[in-house]
């Protein structure tokens, strides 16, 4: 059966920590070592918590803040900081809305509550014709049911979609599904690999 639907993660493939820079200062400032700072905010148990919407993304940071030692006050000091070396891949959005003619596209990202406010902000929704947030719809990434949901949104079948992501876990539990999926290492191979589908 021919694609119909294509679907991209945002961390890691859309938008990407291209420079390390801003994050390793920020961890030696804290006094810290650079995967531990990752881990708390990624990671911890408010991390997972707010991926799937059990609490809200303010409610994860007050919990970094606390697990850092820092005061509220400088929360937005330290989240501008820790995500300054991440850069949105405006070429792989234009390519993404060029596929809008001929393909229904969707986003499927594991994220807090805030995701649709920074996709917006920047000016990439119309890039998609759907957005599934895993704390908006209370499931993530590799579980089936945040697929499904992804799926039904487009109204295609899985043997009818492909999904780009840059998780190997993800990917894997994507094709147990029967999803298509394109292991993200690299954008111009990524690219690639999807064009030889389409």
């Amino acid at each position: 059966m021919s694609i119909k639907a294509v679907f991209f993660d945002l961390g890691g493939v859309i938008v990407r920590t291209e420079y390390q820079a801003p994050r390793q200062h920020l961890a030696e400032r804290l006094d810290m070592e650079y995967d531990d700072l990752v881990r708390i905010v990624f990671d911890s148990d408010s991390a997972q918590k707010a991926t799937v919407g059990d609490v809200t993304s303010a409610e994860h940071w007050a919990m970094v803040m606390k697990r850092l030692k820092r005061p509220d006050s400088e929360m937005q000091t330290i989240r501008d900081e820790f995500f300054a070396g991440d850069i949105v891949d405006r070429e792989l959005l234009d390519f993404i809305r060029s596929l809008r003619g001929d393909y229904k596209t969707g986003l499927i990202s594991n994220a807090f509550d805030d995701l649709r406010t920074f996709i917006v902000r920047e000016k990439f929704d119309d890039a998609f014709d759907h957005m599934v947030i895993s704390a908006e719809v209370g499931a993530a990434k590799p579980g089936a049911r945040i697929f499904q949901i992804a799926l039904d949104q487009l109204e295609v079948s899985p043997n009818e979609a492909v999904f780009v992501d840059d998780v190997h876990e993800n990917i894997e539990g994507c094709e147990k599904l029967g999803i298509k999926g394109i292991h993200f290492k690299d954008p111009q191979i990524a690219l690639q690999e999807l064009k030889t589908l389409l």
